[in-house]
């Protein structure tokens, strides 16, 4: 007896996380659908490869800002319900909604969480210079994902700059809810059982990590040669 086969009406939906569209032949739309890309690799490549290598506190609470942002994008594009433009249609992607830009929204919260750490000094070295440039850094992609939201045709010039001005408010607001209130319990943290047992630590309060673990790792190697 044959398996009976779905209802040929039955809608299908594919999985957008890495699905993006751009015209045959348009170079520029290329490079902007890999733009596209960024908070996935950001995410994938950045977040989890950190949690497994790291364990750093401050690059946990990161982490989490951006999930509840997102969950937070989800929430606001079903409670509005905006429709996204015309070009949807080609795109097939007009079953969803398109008000905040979930991408611009995750861009802009980066940004704005990274560079006010390096303005606290927790990222990058300890010289002015090299603040200045990893806190600039972020800002280049995160415009380029916002124009490439709308050139690929997936959202509006509103849409993007709603999600970019409330990436840019949450991830102000996180920053100062993680460094202004939470990192009081840091220490708690490392110390709890759950914290030793996944080694977690925070190096925040150390004013230049690389070359803070750049001489201990020296050190350690001088150490177990003379032994």
């Amino acid at each position: 007896m044959a398996s009976p086969s779905p209802p040929v009406a039955a809608a299908l939906k594919a999985v957008t996380l890495t699905h993006v569209r751009y015209r045959r032949g348009d170079s520029l739309g290329h490079f902007l659908a890999w733009v596209s890309l960024i908070p996935v690799f950001i995410s994938l490549g950045g977040f989890v490869t950190h949690f497994i290598f790291r364990r750093e506190l401050q690059g946990l609470c990161f982490a989490v800002g951006l999930l509840v942002s997102q969950v937070l994008s989800e929430l606001i594009k079903t409670s509005v319900q905006q429709s996204r433009p015309a070009t949807c249609a080609a795109l097939e992607m007009c079953d969803s909604h398109g008000w905040p830009s979930s991408h611009s929204q995750y861009m802009f919260f980066c940004a704005a969480y990274l560079t006010l750490l390096c303005y606290k000094g927790v990222v990058g070295a300890s010289s002015p210079h090299s603040r200045l440039f990893f806190a600039v850094l972020p800002w280049p992609p995160a415009v380029l994902t916002m124009y490439s939201r709308v050139y690929l045709g997936y959202h509006t010039v509103a849409q993007v700059f709603a999600g970019a001005t409330i990436g840019l408010v949450l991830g102000v607001g996180w920053f100062w809810i993680v460094n202004g209130i939470l990192v009081d319990y840091f220490p708690a943290i490392e110390e709890s059982a759950v914290g030793r047992f996944l080694y977690i630590k925070d190096t925040s309060h150390i004013p230049d990590v690389l070359q803070f673990e750049y001489d201990n790792a020296r050190a350690a190697r001088k150490k177990l040669a003379q032994d």
